[in-house]
């Protein structure tokens, strides 16, 4: 464990993100280190998270620049880069730690589940359709709990630090240097935007949002359409 950083980058999460860090509790405990990198919250995100991480990081906000402010924040070896709205099965640190110690300068990831999928068909579905689309294109978004070896990164280039889409760049630079390992036992991820903007209209705005980006659009154009959204 003392060769793992696990990067959690926050806003404005003070209500949820208790619940992942006290997860990681264990996996600190045997020698990880996990680094919080906050984005400029307005609520009570640092004062929740710094008894219960090793550091907090301050970073201007957008996922990229803060996944990046956090994987330089640590010299570890293997970095896994974690949403705060994350639940993780049993077991996953040492996971982590076993795929990258028996395949050295790879990456992987998690299968994932939504959360209220037991009462909503709808997102056993949309969830079946995502794992089965990173394991078909190699194309990973965050929500699979994304986690690589750090010399592989730097061969990639380093994390991307843009507004929108790093998890798509990212995925696009690794995988061209190899494939992702995947790891069956799914994390939940909240079902927090299917169920604010509707199921299938989400699905249908994350296909359109990574459509246009393939195609050529700009992360900061696409990440002020797409918040703008969320207004």
């Amino acid at each position: 464990m003392h060769r793992l950083v696990v990067v959690v980058p926050v806003l404005n999460e003070a209500a949820i993100l208790h619940q992942l860090l006290s997860q990681l509790a264990a996996a600190r405990a045997q020698g990880a280190e996990v680094i919080v990198v906050d984005g400029g919250s307005a609520d009570e995100t640092v004062r929740v998270a710094t008894p219960l991480c090793d550091r907090v990081v301050t970073s201007t906000p957008g996922r990229g620049a803060q996944l990046e402010a956090g994987i330089a924040a640590s010299k570890r070896a293997f970095v896994w880069l974690l949403h705060a709205d994350s639940l993780l099965p049993s077991g996953a640190a040492e996971a982590v730690v076993a795929a990258l110690t028996q395949r050295p300068n790879r990456w992987g990831r998690f299968d994932i589940a939504l959360s209220e999928s037991r009462a909503d068909a709808r997102l056993r579905v949309v969830a079946a359709m995502m794992n089965l689309r990173t394991r078909a294109t190699g194309i990973v978004t965050g929500d699979h709990g994304v986690f690589l070896d750090r010399e592989l990164l730097t061969a990639a280039g380093g994390m991307p630090p843009q507004p929108l889409m790093e998890d798509i760049e990212l995925s696009k630079r690794l995988r061209a240097l190899a494939w992702p390992i995947a790891l069956r036992t799914p994390i939940v991820t909240s079902s927090r935007r299917w169920r604010e903007h509707g199921v299938w209209r989400t699905v249908i705005t994350m296909w359109w949002f990574r459509l246009r980006y393939f195609l050529g659009a700009k992360p900061v154009d696409l990440a002020r359409a797409y918040y703008g959204r969320q207004q």
